[in-house]
């Protein structure tokens, strides 16, 4: 018997669509959860630290996904891999004085791509002091963008950001002057004089970039990204463990970035187009999200969900996460709006003294007026396994990260469709 034809049309039509268009559960589930970020965080990736092989080997893992997943290099890569160099340091000797007091290495670190960098009483350099509760982020950025000379006196209540800084190693692709960070309560002293002898080396970092182009918007962006990298391998702990497995920090947010992409790529094509993003560098100062920066041009991109330690409850249980700078555009009410119906909720950033929003990958991009935000669930207050060798799979909440990752998935699509436009962020680089 033969179909009429408009039935034999709407079924192919619906056929197609079927075929296309899966159910989010059969992409977004437990089992993928699982075996995505087990591969991310298992021993054998040895923490994924920077410069070491097994970073190369998750690159390459996360790469081959956004292949599967029908992802295409952005525009003037040809690849996934975005490549770029960065001096590694290594501080050998630091003394100095100021006013008569003493400085050693303990005290001191060092942004430049000098072997000997020498301060002194005699010449011309910025002088600038950084007090409790202001952003050391944000003022490293921007002394790196002025490319000035300078020593800065940061405040001991700072002391965790100043190690952080003690990590660093400054970008190849920006060349700076010396930047000489000095711990100590209390103004610029007056006489100064400072030695360092540091060992330099010149070393690739990889970004791992996939587009999926959109239609009537292709020229505007909507970015998924997570850092991949981690802390490596350390001194043997209590429990016979050396490996930071990250599986939280950041494996968790990586996973959501390769099954976010393999959702949406599923689906018809968006307005606009959508870049998925493993950072690298992350642990060591953001330089992954800080080279990304510096490739397109801000005006393009609409909005930055950048996603981070996933893998448990929320202060507030199951079913909800927080979005950092919440109070910085209306980029979390449009994604609440988005879920109007469903049990998932977002809120507001819980620990403003954590000055999280300036600690992730989003901060880059916010610097220059893009509506980034972070997402996540970390209770950053009593985070047992933060930075630890006890950041494993097992401490993951493998069925409440699913739903996470889902959440993100329905409540972005108003602003992927081009219905919905978050409001711009007034750029971190003019000190607001």
């Amino acid at each position: 018997m033969k179909l009429p034809a408009f039935l034999l049309l709407f079924i192919c039509i619906a056929a197609a669509v079927h075929a296309q268009v899966k159910n989010i559960n059969s992409i977004i589930n437990p089992d993928e959860v699982l075996k995505t970020v087990s591969t991310l965080a298992a021993d054998n990736m040895r923490g994924r630290k920077v410069y070491s092989p097994e970073i190369d080997s998750a690159a390459r893992f996360i790469a081959s996904s956004f292949s599967r997943s029908g992802l295409i290099p952005m525009q003037g890569n040809r690849s996934f891999f975005q490549e770029f160099y960065t001096w590694r340091t290594h501080l050998m000797a630091a003394s100095g004085n100021a006013d008569g007091i003493e400085f050693n290495s303990d005290d001191l670190a060092l942004l430049a791509t000098d072997s000997l960098v020498q301060f002194n009483a005699n010449e011309d350099f910025e002088k600038i002091y950084i007090p409790a509760g202001e952003s050391l982020q944000i003022k490293v950025g921007e002394l790196i963008k002025e490319n000035k000379k300078a020593i800065v006196f940061i405040d001991t209540t700072q002391k965790q950001m100043f190690k952080r800084l003690k990590r660093m190693q400054p970008q190849s692709f920006n060349n700076i002057q010396p930047i000489l960070f000095v711990l100590y309560s209390g103004k610029p002293l007056g006489q100064m004089e400072f030695t360092i002898h540091q060992s330099v080396q010149q070393q690739k970092l990889t970004n791992v970039v996939g587009l999926l182009p959109g239609t009537s918007k292709k020229n505007e962006y909507v970015v998924f990204s997570a850092h991949y990298d981690h802390l490596g391998v350390g001194k043997i702990n209590e429990a016979n463990d050396s490996i930071y497995n990250g599986a939280n920090d950041d494996a968790t947010g990586t996973t959501a970035v390769m099954l976010l992409a393999k959702y949406f790529s599923q689906l018809p094509k968006m307005e606009r187009s959508i870049l998925f993003v493993a950072f690298t560098a992350e642990e060591i100062g953001g330089f992954g999200s800080r080279y990304f920066s510096t490739q397109i041009a801000p005006s393009k991109l609409t909005a930055m969900f950048n996603i981070e330690m996933i893998g448990t409850e929320s202060k507030w249980g199951t079913n909800s996460a927080y979005i950092t700078g919440y109070e910085k555009s209306d980029f979390g009410s449009i994604l609440q709006q988005s879920l109007a119906g469903t049990d998932f909720h977002f809120e507001p950033d819980p620990y403003p003294k954590e000055q999280l929003f300036y600690r992730s990958d989003n901060a880059s991009l916010a610097a220059v007026g893009v509506p980034a935000h972070t997402i996540s669930t970390s209770k950053m207050d009593v985070e047992k396994y933060y930075h630890t060798q006890g950041d494993e799979i097992a401490t993951l909440d493998i069925e409440n990260m699913t739903n996470i990752i889902r959440a993100i998935a329905l409540s972005s699509s108003s602003i992927i469709q081009g219905k919905q436009t978050p409001a711009r962020i007034t750029p971190l680089e003019n000190g607001k």
